[in-house]
């Protein structure tokens, strides 16, 4: 059975959201090449470190704490972090003008670990690595997020990345529903089985369309659920 086109994606996305004009007003924008490459390492860790706080909390309420977050933690600075003691990371911890939470609070550091690793091995910026990434094998950045950092598995590096402007597919609920349905994925969803299905398919996609696949996950996601204008 054939899978559902770009032709298709768009036009049940049209109907179910109020036309064509209404549509293009919803879908996301990513960065340039340009912008990622130049992006600072102490921002991708400080989205890193907002991602981990937001999962399974208010993220408003992150959102409203995140000046002291990055007051109490040097900007995100690698550099001061990787000297940290542990005595002073784990009263930053208990500091009430953050989110106590003394596991999430320890992975600032794990991070920038992992950032500075990966830059010594690499022998470039993190902002160079990230963006240079093969654009056919987004899961791929997912999986090495998983293995070499902190609490990044799950939604929660993908999530970072798309807030930095990577383009990347998602998998919420509705685009995991949408690709059920039309027996593209079959598996749980973070296995390796269906990570590979899901980017064959999106990969497929994105050649029909030239669009990016931030643009194609908004897409499917509005092809499915209670994902309509009434």
């Amino acid at each position: 059975m054939a899978h559902p086109d770009y032709h298709f994606i768009f036009q049940l996305a049209c109907e179910r959201k109020g036309g064509e004009k209404a549509l293009k007003a919803l879908l996301p924008k990513t960065a340039s090449k340009k912008h990622l490459r130049e992006l600072g390492s102490d921002r991708y860790l400080a989205e890193y470190t907002r991602k981990i706080f937001q999962s399974g909390f208010v993220w408003r309420v992150v959102d409203k704490k995140w000046p002291q977050f990055e007051e109490l933690f040097w900007e995100f600075d690698i550099e001061r972090l990787l000297m940290m003691p542990d005595d002073m990371l784990e009263r930053k911890a208990q500091d009430p003008a953050i989110i106590r939470n003394f596991g999430k609070v320890k992975t600032i550091r794990d991070n920038a670990l992992m950032i500075d690793a990966t830059e010594r091995r690499e022998k470039r910026a993190y902002g160079e690595f990230i963006a240079e990434w093969p654009e056919d094998d987004v899961i791929g950045l997912w999986l090495h997020l998983k293995k070499q950092g902190s609490r990044l598995g799950g939604n929660t590096g993908p999530y970072a990345l798309r807030t930095l402007g990577l383009d990347t597919f998602l998998l919420t609920q509705d685009v995991e529903g949408f690709l059920r349905s039309h027996k593209i994925v079959d598996s749980g969803i973070n296995s390796q089985r269906a990570l590979k299905a899901a980017q064959a398919y999106f990969n497929g996609l994105r050649e029909q369309s030239g669009k990016p696949l931030a643009e194609l996950s908004r897409l499917v996601s509005f092809c499915h659920g209670q994902n309509r204008m009434r």
